[in-house]
């Protein structure tokens, strides 16, 4: 992938990140670019509960989101659930 759609793909994401961020349950969410593969970002967002991510799953906007980007994050999408068992300092 060249820079210019790299560069692309990087405004398009900003221009989202806040509507992504507003949705019921979102605690964070943040992008990371592979270091060795400048084409593939990855995407780490916290919810409260798994239902609010799923609720964003299945909206409109998530699946017009998703279709744009799909082709610059990794092959395979890996998602995380856990609870918390104890608090850091």
């Amino acid at each position: 992938m060249r820079e210019e759609e790299v560069a692309t793909f990087k405004n398009y994401f900003a221009t989202v990140c806040e509507t992504i961020r507003a949705q019921e349950g979102c605690t964070m969410l943040q992008a990371w670019q592979d270091i060795h593969q400048p084409n593939i970002f990855f995407t780490y967002s916290i919810w409260y509960t798994e239902t609010d991510l799923n609720n964003y799953r299945d909206s409109a906007f998530f699946l017009q989101f998703w279709k744009t980007v799909k082709p610059w994050f990794a092959a395979k999408a890996e998602v995380w659930s856990f609870d918390k068992i104890v608090d850091l300092p």
